[in-house]
Parts: C-alpha cells; sequence; structure tokens
C-alpha cells in the first residue's frame, strides 16, 4: 500500500524508535499497519540495505504475511534464524534470578528453626515475644528475613499486577499500626504465650503453638486467602482494555477523525474567522517581544489555568478519551509483541510452542487471553507460562519453580490468585488444570484442612487385602516387624487408557534413594490439624520393600518379554545417578551399587530418563537447547516405573512436565506409612492428576503390605491390559538368579 501521513502516525505511535523513514518502508511493504508493525518487531532491519542486498543475493521469495484475522494462534514473524544461544531478560527472569541465589538457604534455615523447636507443620513460622536484640535462632532467622527485604520488594514489583501494594511482614514491623499486611489484623495468632516475662526467666524458650488458635488460625487464612484471591481477580480483569489491542488502529483512526470535526467546526464559524483575521491584522505591526523565563512560566500558567476553565463539548472530551485509549493500547500491544519474539526468536521455536500448548490443550484458552485479556495474558508470558520448562532448571538448588508463595508473609506468585498454594510450581499446575480445553468447572486446590480431612477419609476406606496374594517370602514376613498385613486401599478397577506395550516400547525404572527410603518409617501425631510430634510404625524400611517390588517386577516383564537382557535402572535424590541395566543375574550386584541420602529431586532422575531414552532413538527425535529432548512422531513409547516414598519437592513440576509429552506413560508406586495420613493426601493428589492426565497412572500401599497384589496392579498398569490372576502367576515366577 502507499501509506498516508496518518498511518505513518499511527505506526509511530507503536514504534516510536523506528523513524519515519523505516515506518514509510514497512508500510509500503504491508497491507495494514498491524502487518507493518509486526514485521518491524520480528526483524527492524529487514528492509536496510544491508538486508535488501543479502535478500538479493539468497534469491529465495520472502515469507508469507501473516492472515490478520487469525486469533486463534500465535501472531506470525519472519522466519530468519537467530544465534542459538538464547539470552532473553526480563523484570521477572531477573528477579528470579536474584531470589534463587538464597532461596534454598532461607527454606533450609527455615526448616533448622522449625526443627529445633518442633514446629511441625511446614506452615508455622518462628515467633518471639522480645522486639529487642536476641541472638536466637528465631531472630536470626528474622534478621535474615529483613536483609532479604530487597530481594522481596524486587521480586514484588516483579509479578505484582497494575494498583497492587507490595507488603512483608518482617519482625521490625510488628509494631507498625499502619501496614498494608492484610493477615496482620485479621487473622489470630497459632501461639499463645506472649504474658512471659522473658527477662525474669532463668532460660528461654518460643512460644508454642495451640492446637486450638491453629485451627482458628488456618480457617481465617483459608476465608481471608479466598476473599483476597476473589478480590484481585476481579480487579485486574476490571483493569483490561474495553476494546481490542489488536484492533486500535480503528480507534486511533476515530479519534483522528472527532478531531478534525472539532477543528473544522470550529474555523467555519464567523466568530472565529474574525478573531483570526483581527488577530492577524494586530499582530502584523507589532514587533514581537524577547521571551523572558518570567514570561514563559505566566504563559504556562496562564495555558494551564485556560485549559482548566475552556469546557470541552462531548466530541473533544470522546477525542481527548480515545486518544488516551489508543496509546494505552498501543504500549500494552508493543510491550506482548517485544516479549514474544524475544521469547521465540525463531519459526523452529514458535511451532515447538505452539505443539506443546497444543498438546497441553491451552491453544484456545492462550488465545482468548491473548485477545481479551492482555494484561494477564503478558503477565504470564513473561513468567513463561506457555512454553515447555526449561531442562536446565532440574539440576538447580532453586529456579523459578521452586520458590514459596507464603500470602502471610508477602511472598506473592504469578496469577492474580495466588494466594493459598505452596509454591510457584503447584500454582503453575493447577492454573493449567483449570484452563486446559475439556476442563469442566475448576479444579480448585484443595485447602489444608479439606485435604487432611479426605486423606482421613481415604484411610478410613482401607480393607484387610485379599488373601489370595499371601507370600511368606515378603519383606514383612521375613524381617517379622509385625504379624499379618497391613490394611490397603484397594487401587480401582483397571481402565486401559493408552495403547498396550509392543516391543519397541521402552520400559525404565526410575528409583527414588532420598534419605527417608533408609529411615525408621514414622507417622505424625495430629491434635485436630496440628503435628505434636512422630510415632515409629512397626513395618519394613522403605528401601527394603522398593527392593522386593523392583525384583518382582523385574521378574515378570523379563518373562513377558521373552528377553534375559533386563531394564535400565536410574536412582535420584539430589541428583540423578545412572545404575545400568539390571536383570535377573545381576541384581544384587547392581543393588549393592544403589547409595541411599539426600532430598527428593524427581525433575533430575526424570530428565536423565528422558536422555537415556532420547539417545536410543535419536535419528526420530530432535534436541533444544533450552527445552532438551522433543519426541517425534515415531518416537517409541516409554514406559517408566516410578518408585516414592512420599512427594517430592519437585512433584508439581515433574506432574507439569508430563502433561506436556504424550510419548510416556508413568506408573507411580507411592510406598507410604501406616497410619499416615501424609501417604493418603500425596494419595489424593495423584489421583487428580491421574484424571486429567491419562499417561499417568499409580498404584501406593501402605506398612505390610502384600507385594504380589502391588506387582499384579503394576503389571496391568504398566503393561496397559487387564493382566489376568492366571497370566500373572505364570509371569511372576522368578528365574534362577545366578550371578554373571
Amino acid at each position: 500500500m502507499h501509506p498516508s501521513e496518518e498511518q505513518v502516525a499511527d505506526f509511530l505511535s507503536f514504534a516510536p524508535e523506528a523513524g519515519k523513514g523505516k515506518a514509510f518502508v514497512f508500510l509500503e511493504s504491508a497491507n495494514t499497519v498491524e502487518e507493518a508493525v509486526i514485521a518491524y518487531y520480528d526483524n527492524p532491519n529487514r528492509n536496510s540495505a544491508s538486508a535488501m542486498t543479502s535478500e538479493k543475493k539468497s534469491d529465495k521469495p520472502p515469507p508469507a504475511a501473516a492472515s490478520a484475522n487469525d486469533k486463534d494462534v500465535l501472531p506470525s514473524y519472519e522466519t530468519g534464524e537467530k544465534a542459538a544461544i538464547h539470552n532473553h531478560t526480563n523484570a521477572v527472569i531477573r528477579a528470579a534470578q536474584v531470589r534463587a541465589q538464597d532461596e534454598q538457604e532461607m527454606q533450609s534455615m527455615l526448616q533448622n528453626v522449625q526443627f529445633r523447636f518442633r514446629l511441625y507443620n511446614p506452615d508455622l513460622e518462628p515467633e518471639h515475644e522480645l522486639e529487642g536484640y536476641c541472638n536466637c535462632l528465631v531472630h536470626q532467622y528474622q534478621r535474615k528475613k529483613w536483609e532479604r527485604r530487597k530481594v522481596q520488594s524486587m521480586w514484588s514489583k516483579a509479578v505484582m499486577y497494575p494498583g497492587e501494594k507490595a507488603y512483608d511482614n518482617c519482625y521490625t514491623t510488628q509494631v507498625n499500626v499502619f501496614t498494608s499486611n492484610p493477615y496482620r489484623f485479621n487473622v489470630i495468632s497459632p501461639y499463645y504465650s506472649y504474658n512471659r516475662n522473658y527477662v525474669s526467666t532463668s532460660s528461654w524458650s518460643p512460644p508454642r503453638p495451640r492446637a486450638d488458635l491453629y485451627t482458628e488460625y488456618v480457617r481465617q487464612t483459608i476465608e481471608l486467602n479466598a476473599f483476597l484471591n476473589a478480590k484481585a481477580e476481579s480487579e485486574i480483569n476490571a483493569k483490561e482494555p474495553e476494546v481490542s489491542i489488536w484492533e486500535i488502529d480503528n480507534l486511533a483512526k476515530a479519534a483522528n477523525a472527532l478531531s478534525l470535526e472539532k477543528s473544522a467546526g470550529r474555523s467555519d464559524t464567523p466568530e472565529a474567522s474574525w478573531a483570526s483575521t483581527e488577530k492577524g491584522a494586530k499582530a502584523q505591526p507589532q514587533q514581537e517581544p524577547l521571551a523572558t523565563p518570567s514570561t514563559n512560566k505566566s504563559d504556562r500558567r496562564q495555558s494551564w489555568f485556560k485549559k482548566m476553565i475552556t469546557k470541552k463539548t462531548p466530541e473533544e472530551k470522546e477525542a481527548h478519551r480515545l486518544e488516551k485509549l489508543s496509546a494505552r493500547c498501543g504500549t500494552l500491544r508493543n510491550s506482548i509483541l517485544q516479549e514474544e519474539h524475544a521469547r521465540w526468536p525463531t519459526q523452529d521455536w514458535r511451532r515447538l510452542v505452539a505443539d506443546y500448548q497444543n498438546k497441553v490443550g491451552m491453544t484456545r484458552k492462550i488465545a482468548k487471553l491473548r485477545e481479551k485479556y492482555p494484561i494477564q495474558y503478558l503477565h504470564l508470558l513473561s513468567a513463561g507460562y506457555f512454553e515447555p520448562i526449561p531442562v536446565a532448571w532440574a539440576d538447580q538448588a532453586s529456579n523459578p519453580l521452586k520458590f514459596r508463595i507464603e500470602g502471610m508473609e508477602g511472598w506473592r506468585g504469578i496469577t492474580p490468585t495466588w494466594r493459598g498454594y505452596e509454591d510457584t510450581a503447584e500454582e503453575r499446575l493447577y492454573w493449567v488444570l483449570n484452563h486446559r480445553e475439556g476442563t469442566e468447572g475448576a479444579r480448585l486446590k484443595p485447602d489444608m484442612i479439606s485435604a487432611l480431612n479426605m486423606a482421613r477419609q481415604r484411610m478410613m476406606c482401607a480393607v484387610e487385602p485379599p488373601p489370595q496374594y499371601f507370600s511368606a517370602a515378603d519383606t514383612c514376613h521375613v524381617q517379622h516387624t509385625s504379624s499379618g498385613y497391613s490394611k490397603q486401599v484397594m487401587a480401582p478397577p483397571f481402565r486401559a487408557f493408552d495403547a498396550p506395550e509392543t516391543a519397541a516400547d521402552d520400559t525404565m525404572i526410575l528409583l527414588d534413594v532420598s534419605g527417608s527410603m533408609d529411615f525408621d518409617p514414622m507417622r505424625p501425631n495430629y491434635n485436630d490439624y496440628l503435628i505434636t510430634g512422630y510415632s515409629r510404625s512397626t513395618q519394613p524400611k522403605n528401601k527394603d520393600v522398593a527392593k522386593a517390588i523392583i525384583r518382582r517386577f523385574v521378574d515378570a516383564m523379563i518373562n513377558h518379554s521373552h528377553s534375559g537382557r533386563g531394564y535400565q535402572l536410574t536412582t535420584f535424590a539430589n541428583h540423578a545417578s545412572y545404575m545400568g541395566v539390571l536383570n535377573h543375574r545381576n541384581f544384587a550386584s547392581v543393588w549393592r551399587n544403589v547409595q541411599f541420602g539426600g532430598g527428593t529431586r524427581v525433575m533430575t532422575g526424570w530428565q536423565r530418563v528422558k536422555r537415556l531414552h532420547f539417545e536410543k532413538h535419536r535419528a526420530s527425535a530432535t534436541h533444544h537447547p533450552v527445552y532438551g529432548w522433543q519426541a517425534g512422531p515415531q518416537t517409541p513409547m516409554l514406559r517408566l516405573l516410578l518408585l516414592l516414598d512420599g512427594e517430592a519437592t519437585d512433584m508439581d513440576e515433574f506432574e507439569l512436565d508430563l502433561l506436556g509429552n504424550s510419548w510416556a506413560h508413568v506408573t507411580i508406586f507411592l510406598i507410604g506409612v501406616d497410619g499416615c495420613p501424609h501417604h493418603h493426601r500425596h494419595a489424593n493428589e495423584l489421583q487428580r492428576i491421574s484424571e486429567v492426565n491419562h499417561h499417568v497412572s499409580f498404584v501406593d500401599a501402605v506398612g505390610n503390605m502384600p507385594e504380589r497384589l502391588v506387582t499384579h496392579e503394576l503389571l496391568k498398569r504398566h503393561l496397559g491390559y487387564e493382566v489376568s490372576m492366571a497370566e500373572f502367576v505364570e509371569l511372576e515366577q522368578p528365574p534362577a538368579y545366578t550371578e554373571l
């Protein structure tokens, strides 16, 4: 098109740094102003002399322009490839990098203080009745929080929505009546020992939480979280633009039309014409005086005063409103285009992201956000919500999906309804679950009271296991921990979703080797919702149960596949270790090399397993520098058996990653302590995940468990078909265990 001055002005309102020359060139090669702006942000130097010369030398046709009416997909860009090194940053990324430096240190320090003073509920912050100087662990932790206020302020500014205010809960502000912390005067303290005379006592002990106060504290926190979440969501929805930011060309034209009507209307009146003529006649014989600072100041005052008292016509007011709205929408639109282009710089990159959104089932929702809720879209875009999880995060001590969310302390999440989640991974997981296609109603995360009540209800559903699964070789019988089996919650009837296992599928085993696997099993003692201590359970250690289940599983799989080669075993704690191929001949020697100890970071093991799988099938897969291996249409299915004894610290991140993988089926075996509500709460969470992601299934057992029953249920879900009891009896016959 041949650009007019008005179109050049519209272009420059979106890209003021371009200049009139570039605006004219880009408009000349586009059909609309929107296409020209998108083309400019994709490659500002595309129409420069050097770019034109390079284009002539290549003799390649230019890429097709995007359809302006296509709103269900991401905006199209030019296909010029950029360097593989990705150095994109924004306010959220910078704040996350700063916060990650000591996030793990702060969490470890809090856990040490909680353990030292027997605060077993993870949401309990230590309190101190003395505001003066003290070198106890509580005050050391509180001073560390005070030192992190700059980090917290930086994080809050990066993730806050327009109109929100930051706050904290540092101990130096406990006496501040004017605090903006909404929890300060609306939630009671779970502690009661505030009337002690600290000076007169010979030894000091911190305040202890009381069960009834803690229950009320939790209830008030839940109610306030719900109120503040609803308020925040309502306020940010009200701040979204009234018109589509992708159609503001029409808005700018309407404002210009109103301005032209106003000017034409005024110049056509006789009074205006006479005043203009008289003013011109009077001004001719006079010499213009020199401008002085005082006269300039006086003129500015008069101009401001004139604007204040001048009555604007409705057309003028509407034109002014449209101009402001157009400028605001243009700024927001530019920010979105710049962030999208910086995050996904190449055509392959954008294709990978679009494929991820399609697999997770969020393509339409993201397109709707981009069209109707651009403020929230830009916010979530900046936090990486619309793309796969970077593979490098798995081995980092802290990353943007490991940040704690604490409403009371003022550590915010990403979404408007962030209050009530434990960390940023859980927040993102539930955001995805609530916005996937086919989701009916909101899948709200159960609050602490509801989750514990549901866990207790599940625990009451336990029954005696079927007698046909009895085996004298079970670990609990060999070790004589206690007589008989523990009551079990029976697995629901098997339903096949994925295709049954084939010879081309890849079976692997991933084992949790954290320190808790080697501990004496313990269960919490509850007084209502307050944990008062722990009691030992008479059952085998989790590592012994895991060993027995893996051995039975490997035997059955070898008999099923008629191959004695075995299956790859990977272990994980703080980091992952590949143990090699495990079979019925080398089982004892491989198991001797398994070392237990450390944390529970399942993502480290998951990334190692993915790498093993894709290195074996690299011909059908591709590797991305940020997101790692990506399966192709011909990549064989990975069937993974994962053994855990509790919730991993990054379990939500793992479940989130699985939502975007259609090439893997994961069967989880959850080992639990008899009579432990925490186990059943985690089992309920896995049940919710398996209902929305049919590539994930799980089996759980507690206490003295019938290992044959567990193995049978695992085989059904791993192989993908109903394994009959007769077939299971044949599969479980062990080959000869002889060392090579």
